[in-house]
C-alpha cells in the first residue's frame, strides 16, 4: 500500500491557481478527479496524518501512487475539465449517479427526411430530440397514441416504412388517419415535417397554442355548416384534453424547471428529479450512488448537477433548477448552464408556495427509492451472507452472527425515556421479535445508564428463560433448552440468544451493555456500538474502534439494523409523549378520571384529532356527557391559545411550541 508521503508534491511545487488534479494507482489508472479554486491548498488536504482523514478519503490516498494537475484560467473552465475528465477515465473513488432502473424516453428523430416518434430507453442519440425521462412506457405509448389522432405523423419502423414505399400501400395506422402515409406520397415531406415540428412543441409545453387553434377551427367549421370537420376538430380536441390530464398542473406560473431531492444516510444518497415543463411534469427520474467522501448535501448537489447537464443540448437545460441546497460556487455553474442553453440559467433553494410543496413531494420519492433500493440488496441472499461472513471476520467471532440484536435509547429532554430492541435473523428483520422498554426510575438523560438497565433486563429474562427449559427438559426427560412454551405452543419472549448485540452509540454504551452482561455472568455474547457520525464499530476494552470499508456489505448490513432500532425507539416515544401530553392536558377537567382519558385517547388516537374535534364528537364518546365534552373542549383551545404545544416533530419527538 503506497504511502501518502512517498509521492506528495514538494512544497511550493504546486500552483495557487484554479485548476482540475488526478490521483493514479501504481498501474497509472485514474483513481479519483477533483477540481480546485486554489490547488495548493485543496491538495495540501489530502496528505494530512491518515487518522484524520475521512475513510473513503484515507483508502483513495493509500490506493494512489501519484498526483498530477493542469491549470485553467477561470472555475468555468476547471468544472467543463473535471467532467471531460470523469466522463473519459470513470475514476473508481468519484462519486456516479446511475440510474436505479432504465428510464423509457420520448423520442422524435429530427435528423431523417421523414421523423419518426418513438419510445425507448438507453443512450441518447444525435439527431433525435428526446422527451422525458418517464416513469412507465406504457403510459407514454397511451399518450402517444392519443395524440397521433391530432398529430399524425409518422412512428413505424424503418422496415414498415420502406415495405409500404416499395409496395405503393400505406400500413394500418395510414388507413385509420393515425399517419399521413408519407411513404406513399400522400403528404411531403415539408408537410410532414410542420406536424413534426408542431407535435414537438406540444410535448414541450406549449399546448396553449394549439388547443385555441383547435377550437377556433371547429367554432369556424360549425359556423361553415362543415359539421363533419366540426366534429373530427371536436375529437381532437377532446384527444389532446386527455392527453393533458395525465399531466397534472404543479406549478401554476407555468414555469420549466427541474426540481431536484436527495435522501441521504451514511452510505448511500438517492436523488430524484422531476422534469417540469408548461407546469406539467413531462418526466421523472431516478438514482442511488454510494458516498465516496464526506461531501455534505451542497456538495452532492455540485456533484449531481456536473454529471447531469455537462454534455447535454441547449433544450436539455430549463430556465430554473431548483435544489435542495445550492452548491458552494453556484453562480459558476449557473454562468457554465446558461452558455450552453444560450440564456440566462437560475439555481435556487425555493422557500415556500407550490416550488416547495412540489420539491417536498420529489423529497417524498427520494427517500422512497432510496428505501426501496435498500430493501432489494438486503433481499440478496449472496450479499447478506457476505455481509454477515465481514461482520464476523472484522470482529474476530467465533461464528457467523445468525441473530443480531440492536438495542437504541430515546428521549426528550430526559422526560419519558424508552428504549428499543430489535431483532435481525440472517441479515433479515425478524419483526415479530422486536421489544419495547420503558425506562423507569431514572432523572436526566443518561443513556449510559438506561442501556445498563435496558440490557440488564432483557439478559435477565434470557437467564430466567433458560432456567424455566432446563427444569422442564429434566421433568419431561428432553434434552436441549425449550425454546417453546410448552402451555400456549407459542415462542418464548426471551428464550433466543444472540449471536452478536449491537448497541446505537460509541465506547461509553458499549462499555455498560459489557458491564450488565459480565454482571449477569453471560461471557459468550459479543456487545459491540456503531457511532453515527463516522460509523465506527467500539468494541470493549479496545482504545481504538474497528473501521469497516464504507463499501462492506458488513458495515451496510450493521447500519441497517442500528437504524431499525432508532426508528422503533422513536415511535415508541413519540406514541408515549402524545398520550402523556393528551392526559395532562385533562388533568385538570372535572369529572374525567383515568379511565374515560384513556377511552377519550383510544377514541381519538393523537391530541391533534381531539383538538380538531367538536363538542359533538367528543360527546360521542362512551362515558363522555356534553358538559364534561365542553369542558374537554375548553381545556384544549385554552391549552392553543397560551401556545403550549402546537405540534410534535415526528422524527424526533420533539416538542414544537408557537
Amino acid at each position: 500500500m503506497p504511502d501518502p508521503q512517498s509521492y506528495r508534491p514538494k512544497a511550493g511545487s504546486i500552483p495557487t491557481q484554479p485548476g482540475v488534479y488526478r490521483f493514479r494507482d501504481p498501474k497509472g489508472r485514474v483513481i479519483y478527479v477533483g477540481k480546485a479554486i486554489n490547488l495548493r491548498q485543496r491538495l495540501a488536504n489530502y496528505f494530512q496524518p491518515i487518522p484524520s482523514l475521512h475513510p473513503r478519503t484515507a483508502t483513495m490516498v493509500t490506493t494512489a501512487a501519484s498526483v498530477e494537475w493542469t491549470t485553467v484560467n477561470n472555475d468555468i473552465e476547471a468544472l467543463q475539465l473535471e467532467y471531460t475528465w470523469i466522463k473519459e477515465f470513470d475514476p473508481r473513488f468519484n462519486v456516479k449517479y446511475r440510474d436505479d432502473k432504465s428510464y423509457p424516453w420520448l423520442a422524435v428523430t429530427v435528423g431523417e427526411e421523414f421523423p419518426r416518434v418513438m419510445v425507448g430507453r438507453g443512450a441518447k442519440r444525435k439527431g433525435t430530440r428526446y422527451f422525458g425521462p418517464y416513469g412507465h412506457a406504457w403510459a407514454i405509448r397511451e399518450t402517444v397514441d392519443i395524440l397521433l389522432r391530432v398529430f399524425p405523423m409518422r412512428s413505424c419502423s424503418n422496415g414498415v416504412f420502406k415495405r409500404s414505399q416499395q409496395i405503393g400501400r400505406p400500413c394500418l395506422l395510414g388507413y385509420i388517419d393515425k399517419c399521413t402515409a408519407p411513404c406513399v406520397g400522400n403528404i411531403s415531406a415539408e408537410e410532414h415535417r410542420e406536424i413534426v415540428d408542431d407535435f414537438c412543441d406540444f410535448m414541450a409545453g406549449h399546448t396553449t397554442t394549439f388547443t385555441k387553434r383547435i377550437e377556433k377551427e371547429m367554432y369556424a367549421a360549425s359556423e361553415a355548416l362543415d359539421f363533419e370537420k366540426a366534429a373530427r376538430l371536436r375529437d381532437d380536441l377532446a384527444a389532446m384534453q386527455r392527453a393533458l390530464e395525465k399531466q397534472a398542473v404543479v406549478l401554476g406560473d407555468g414555469a420549466d424547471a427541474d426540481v431536484i431531492a436527495l435522501a441521504e444516510d451514511p452510505l448511500e444518497v438517492g436523488v430524484q428529479i422531476f422534469y417540469v415543463r408548461g407546469g406539467r411534469i413531462k418526466g421523472q427520474r431516478g438514482w442511488v450512488a454510494d458516498r465516496m467522501d464526506d461531501a455534505d448535501t451542497a456538495g452532492l448537489v455540485e456533484h449531481f448537477l456536473l454529471q447531469l447537464y455537462a454534455g447535454e443540448d441547449a433544450e436539455a437545460i430549463p430556465r430554473e433548477i431548483l435544489v435542495p441546497a445550492l452548491p458552494p460556487d453556484h453562480e459558476t455553474l449557473e454562468e457554465l448552464l446558461s452558455d450552453v442553453r444560450k440564456a440566462k440559467v437560475r439555481i435556487r433553494v425555493p422557500q415556500r408556495g407550490d416550488k416547495k410543496t412540489l420539491q417536498e413531494t420529489v423529497a417524498n420519492n427520494a427517500k422512497q427509492a432510496l428505501a426501496l433500493h435498500k430493501t432489494k440488496r438486503a433481499s440478496d441472499l449472496t450479499i447478506r451472507n457476505r455481509a454477515l461472513e465481514e461482520i464476523q471476520e472484522a470482529l474476530e467471532l467465533d461464528e457467523v452472527p445468525l441473530r443480531i440484536e440492536c438495542y437504541d435509547i430515546s428521549h426528550l429532554q430526559g422526560t419519558e425515556i424508552v428504549a428499543s430492541m430489535v431483532v435481525f435473523e440472517d441479515g433479515l428483520a425478524r419483526k415479530s421479535e422486536y421489544r419495547r422498554f420503558i425506562i423507569k426510575g431514572q432523572d436526566g438523560s443518561d443513556d449510559v445508564r438506561a442501556m445498563h438497565e435496558v440490557i440488564t433486563r432483557r439478559f435477565k429474562r434470557l437467564l430466567d428463560e433458560q432456567s424455566t427449559s432446563i427444569v422442564s427438559t429434566e421433568v419431561e426427560g428432553a434434552s436441549g433448552p425449550m425454546l417453546v412454551d410448552p402451555e400456549t405452543g407459542r415462542p418464548r419472549k426471551f428464550a433466543y440468544a444472540p449471536g452478536l448485540v449491537v448497541v446505537d452509540g460509541g465506547a461509553p454504551q458499549v462499555a455498560a451493555a459489557q458491564r450488565a452482561l459480565t454482571e449477569l455472568g453471560i461471557d459468550d455474547i459479543p456487545v459491540v456500538g456503531l457511532a453515527k457520525r463516522l460509523e465506527e464499530v467500539w468494541v470493549p476494552d479496545e482504545e481504538d474502534p474497528v473501521i469497516l470499508p464504507r463499501s462492506s456489505e458488513g458495515l451496510y448490513l450493521l447500519q441497517r439494523v442500528r437504524d431499525e432500532a432508532h426508528r422503533f425507539a422513536i415511535t415508541h416515544h413519540r406514541g408515549r409523549r402524545s398520550k402523556s401530553m393528551v392526559e395532562s392536558l385533562l388533568d385538570d377537567v372535572p369529572g374525567l378520571g383515568e379511565v374515560r382519558r384513556k377511552t377519550l385517547m383510544k377514541h381519538f388516537g393523537s391530541l391533534k384529532k381531539l383538538k380538531a374535534a367538536t363538542v359533538e364528537e367528543i360527546a360521542q364518546v362512551p362515558g363522555i356527557g356534553p358538559g364534561t365534552a365542553t369542558a374537554i373542549k375548553t381545556a384544549v383551545e385554552q391549552t392553543a391559545k397560551n401556545g403550549k404545544v402546537s405540534a410534535i416533530n415526528v422524527t424526533t419527538g420533539e416538542i414544537i411550541e408557537e
